[in-house]
């Protein structure tokens, strides 16, 4: 307990999954947490959850895809706190976006409409740039901070469809590794995390038309080798890691966490064109 003692964080994507988990665990750790996120029932029921455990913070609307959304959002936090140390660009649409809002949107290149790869990329990806650029105003204020980006093993490896998803996703990754560079020098750390599968809304409507290979016993250790999907508070504490001092001399790192997915290359043509692992000649 105690890792975020005074400071002050704000996540994106706050709402549900592990933008909601790192609102709990940093404010559990000791920080003041502001939730941004598009839905404000999700927010409120994000932020009553910290507040119940005696945790400080506030939820703001916000459109991360939008720059002026982004400084209004940083505003609010300076004028409520009077600093920012944490940035977590957590906000993300992936499965259900598609399923829900804009079908089409996770397709292959060439049954993906333009306007659908436009806005894919500007809530994965312009969004890290547009609130990266106001925290590193805010943390040139306090001499310095730390943005943990939350990308996807997506971004790590090719996939045969999603393709505006996989693009955002590896331009994230290479986006903190560029970051870690030039902003280094100034003490502030900029690292990412690269989660595989997470027991969230965003696959759960997906993994359910197709059948989820995660439970079933002759597949889930193949799309897995921990034979199960992430909690969203497991990806929060990794988040939590490159946020706290425990990781005082990490600056560009791209940590996997996915349960053992990418370390096989045991993959073969899955359902709809979705990877699949065939793990018949490990005896799984």
């Amino acid at each position: 307990m105690g890792k975020l003692d005074g400071k002050v964080a704000i996540i994106t994507g706050a709402g549900t999954g592990v933008g909601r988990s790192c609102m709990q665990v940093f404010a559990r750790e000791g920080a003041k947490v502001i939730g941004a996120g598009r839905t404000e029932a999700t927010l409120d029921e994000a932020l009553s959850t910290v507040i119940e455990a005696g945790g400080d913070g506030f939820v703001h609307r916000t459109d991360v895809s939008k720059e002026a959304d982004c400084e209004a959002l940083f505003a609010a936090a300076v004028e409520r706190y009077g600093q920012v140390d944490i940035v977590v660009n957590n906000a993300s649409v992936g499965y259900d976006y598609a399923t829900e809002d804009r079908p089409d949107s996770m397709n292959s290149l060439a049954e993906t409409p333009s306007d659908n790869w436009e806005t894919v990329i500007n809530i994965n990806l312009n969004s890290v740039y547009y609130m990266s650029k106001n925290a590193i105003g805010a943390f040139r204020a306090v001499g310095g901070g730390a943005i943990v980006n939350v990308s996807s093993i997506g971004g790590e490896m090719g996939m045969p469809a999603a393709h505006a998803y996989t693009a955002a996703k590896a331009g994230v990754n290479n986006l903190t590794r560029s970051m870690a560079v030039s902003y280094g020098p100034e003490n502030i750390r900029t690292n990412c995390v690269a989660p595989g599968g997470i027991d969230t809304k965003m696959l759960a409507g997906y993994l359910e038309f197709e059948g989820n290979p995660h439970t079933n016993d002759g597949t889930r250790f193949g799309m897995a080798p921990l034979g199960r999907l992430a909690s969203p508070e497991e990806i929060a504490k990794a988040c939590l890691f490159f946020a706290s001092d425990d990781s005082s001399y990490c600056n560009g790192s791209v940590l996997v966490v996915d349960g053992g997915s990418t370390a096989s290359w045991l993959v073969d043509s899955g359902v709809n064109g979705q990877i699949k692992y065939d793990i018949s000649a490990t005896g799984g």
